[in-house]
């Protein structure tokens, strides 16, 4: 009996002792952020002031889904603005405008402390989208509501316009991003033109504009802005997606832009939609030679070909995704790996 109890005494012990290795096994290292100084800042800035392709994306992580109420306290940083890659140029805040007013409905405390970084330290601009059409009701800067659908002329063209120059200038955001898709509505063709050249007196490339830094973009899909509307644009996006086919190519590209050739190439940003194909960072692409491949020897998907293409009439002005914070999970396990290699690959460092 003795040597039974001794020999459950002693398989209880090492029970207890393989159990407390394991939980030295187990211990976990948080990794930090890095951290940078003010040079590289000063630096990261100056790039993106450059004569460069730039990077442009619609993002919307850092807001709760629809239909969810209250703010969203991230809890990866593929939902935080903060953890974007520093070299993006452009953000189209498809989320909503993050403010740090509590009595605001835009309130998103997090959200607001991020952008304010990351667009003083990094240079990154941000836009606000705004599908275009006069179906609706506007709250405008006094608090009073207007609505577009009593109101489709000439006054109510310009008192849709001034409250989204309004919100710029409240909100201290860097222009915005005029989604032209009017399926019918009747905010088109010139009254479209009119909106713009009403916007065009405020920001954008204008010599008369009185907030030059201010960018006015439009971007559209299948209905194609009025060629007036260029002398006022800083770029025009193209939603190339992959809809309605499932490989994308060079000469496809090289279509949207003719459509819009009255545009400089310089204005030309041609974006995919990282809605579904993130993983791989789009849809298989062919380049203008016949190449599939990239220079290791792997699949060329789109964001890459959108990156490594330029129409024959000149440089492009950039490349983009819709819900690109999507690439966050990338494949590669890497975050934002497709993003940032193309951005790369447009911009390759100087040796």
């Amino acid at each position: 009996m003795k040597i039974k109890l001794m020999g459950l005494l002693s398989f209880i012990i090492s029970v207890f002792a393989l159990a407390g290795c394991d939980a030295d096994v187990e211990s976990l290292e948080i990794q930090k952020p890095f951290t940078y100084d003010e040079q590289y800042y000063a630096n990261l800035r100056a790039y993106k002031k450059t004569n460069h392709t730039v990077s442009f994306g619609w993002y919307a992580a850092y807001a709760p889904i629809e239909g969810v109420g209250g703010y969203k306290d991230p809890a990866s940083w593929g939902e935080r603005i903060l953890g974007l890659p520093d070299s993006i140029d452009i953000v189209s805040l498809w989320g909503g405008i993050p403010t740090n007013d509590p009595n605001d409905s835009k309130y998103a405390p997090v959200a607001y402390a991020d952008l304010r970084f990351v667009r003083e330290k990094k240079g990154t601009r941000f836009v606000v989208p705004t599908i275009v059409r006069m179906n609706h009701v506007i709250t405008l800067k006094d608090g009073t509501e207007y609505d577009l659908r009593e109101h489709q002329n000439d006054e109510g063209i310009r008192v849709y316009a001034q409250q989204l120059v309004d919100d710029i200038l409240d909100y201290d955001l860097d222009g915005v991003d005029l989604d032209y898709e009017p399926e019918g509505d009747w905010l088109q063709g010139e009254n479209f033109l009119k909106m713009v050249q009403y916007i065009g007196q405020f920001f954008g490339p204008h010599p008369d504009a009185k907030y030059p830094d201010k960018l006015l973009c439009v971007d559209f899909y299948n209905a194609l802005p009025p060629a007036g509307t260029e002398p006022y644009v800083n770029y025009f996006i193209r939603q190339a997606y992959t809809q309605g086919f499932t490989e994308h190519s060079a000469s496809r590209l090289q279509g949207y832009y003719d459509q819009i050739n009255w545009a400089p190439p310089g204005k030309f940003i041609v974006t995919e939609s990282f809605g579904t194909m993130y993983e791989n960072g789009g849809s298989p692409f062919t380049e203008a030679d016949g190449n599939k491949l990239t220079t290791d020897g792997t699949p060329m998907y789109s964001l890459e070909g959108m990156a490594r293409w330029n129409p024959t009439q000149g440089k492009k002005g950039g490349f983009g995704a819709f819900y690109f914070d999507r690439d966050y999970f990338s494949k590669t396990g890497i975050p934002y790996y497709n993003v940032r290699r193309c951005i790369q690959i447009a911009n390759p460092a100087v040796k």
